[in-house]
């Protein structure tokens, strides 16, 4: 079967990848020069399995309305009445009841348990190079209020089978030496020994050759016009290279997935949550994180790569808006100089912003729409690096009339229908 993927995101790549892997003939399209370029660009750089969790949760709601007034808040709302934002927004809070919360955070660490395993075996099968590590997660928190909400997570890991850690701060230390020097600020943490860093771009980058090798074609620098709809099928894409045709079309492309889906009457309620990321080169090793450690009071995640240290938080609902202020520069800066000042080269960041495509759930959107050959695999949000492997072989499994090896009968769109 010929089948279209749209976008060459690490969402678009992994599909194209486990649908070549399926026998199928696979074209991606992207407007971009070349793959990753857009929020899988810099992103955190952490695949968190374990730290998969809806931003829709208990508490959620009034901590919001806190957040307004912090100068450092990790959620940031530009006023407006947009009607994308206010019925986005109105879902979401709908979903913060503890029984919705535990809902999505066990389809959530479904689709984590599975991509784990997806990499695991990808990155041996295929010997991929992109800065990976597998040294897990550590959450560190600086408040016992912190410690005491923690709990509910832990019995949905618990439950989901992910090995956890609850330590203390002279523990939290041996698993991240770095904090050393600024242990009095915290009052322990989370330890997911499963979770695994990376560098998502460079990842892209390898899986593309490797597509490319299985004979996977790209078409860079191709703008998608149009879906053109005929009754219960797609027939065709109109882009900037011409009209295209295949069997079966795969939408990857992100936050750009709601208005294409618009143009055939289908509505899915994915908006642009706009994260920012800073990367500095390491001036002292010792003085770094070894892997990821996630403040939990500004939601900043601070990754090792092989030289560097990726900086990344704050969710901005700003629409379609890639302005970068002074503001939140400051406060993934904040965090990175309170608890590994002596880590990185300030004098050489580099910042950058992407927009995360985030469902009101949590959850993505994965697998058929109500036209025939139409699929969609989107919505990650903030998990898409974490996620991708399982959501791209839960994507080709549904494409190719196999029944996945996880349960995936509540991911699509008709979940919202």
């Amino acid at each position: 079967m010929e089948v279209i993927v749209i976008g060459s995101g690490v969402i678009g790549l992994t599909s194209a990848w486990y649908l070549a892997k399926e026998g199928h003939k696979v074209t991606v399209i992207d407007r971009q020069d070349s793959s990753g370029k857009e929020t899988s660009f810099a992103n955190a750089g952490q695949i968190s399995y374990g730290y998969s969790s809806p931003w829709a949760a208990p508490g959620i709601p009034v901590k919001a309305l806190k957040w307004l007034t912090q100068e450092h808040a990790p959620l940031k709302v530009k006023p407006s009445l947009s009607p994308a934002l206010i019925q986005w927004a109105t879902q979401m809070l709908s979903n913060c009841s503890p029984a919705k919360y535990a809902i999505n955070k066990s389809r959530m660490l479904r689709i984590a348990n599975y991509s784990r395993d997806c990499l695991t075996e990808l990155r041996e099968t295929e010997h991929l190079d992109y800065e990976g590590r597998q040294q897990g997660t550590l959450q560190v928190f600086r408040d016992a209020k912190q410690l005491e909400a923690i709990q509910q997570d832990m019995k949905l890991l618990k439950e989901s089978g992910i090995e956890h850690s609850l330590l203390n701060v002279e523990e939290c230390i041996k698993v991240e030496p770095g904090l050393k020097s600024v242990q009095d600020k915290l009052v322990g943490g989370l330890y997911l020994p499963g979770d695994e860093t990376g560098d998502c771009h460079k990842f892209c980058i390898e899986l593309t050759e490797k597509a490319k090798a299985l004979g996977v074609e790209f078409m860079f620098d191709t703008e998608v016009h149009a879906l053109n709809r005929e009754g219960s099928s797609l027939t065709s894409i109109n882009t900037s290279a011409g009209e295209l045709k295949a069997d079966a079309f795969v939408l990857a492309t992100g936050s750009y997935s709601t208005e294409l889906l618009k143009q055939i009457d289908i509505d899915v309620p994915v908006y642009p949550v706009k994260g920012y990321s800073l990367t500095l080169p390491i001036v002292n090793a010792d003085k770094a994180p070894t892997s990821t450690v996630m403040d939990e009071t500004y939601k900043v995640a601070m990754t090792r790569f092989d030289d560097r240290i990726r900086i990344a938080g704050t969710a901005e609902l700003a629409g379609f808006n890639f302005d970068i202020p002074e503001k939140r520069k400051a406060t993934i800066d904040m965090v990175i100089k309170d608890l590994f000042p002596e880590a990185g080269d300030h004098a050489k960041a580099e910042y950058w912003t992407g927009l995360r495509p985030m469902t009101p759930d949590g959850t993505p959107i994965i697998g058929k729409t109500p036209v025939g050959n139409l699929y969609t695999n989107t919505g990650h949000g903030t998990l898409g690096w974490t996620m991708a492997c399982g959501s791209g072989k839960i994507l080709a499994s549904v494409v190719s009339g196999k029944v996945p090896e996880v349960e995936s009968g509540d991911l699509s769109v008709s979940r919202y229908q």
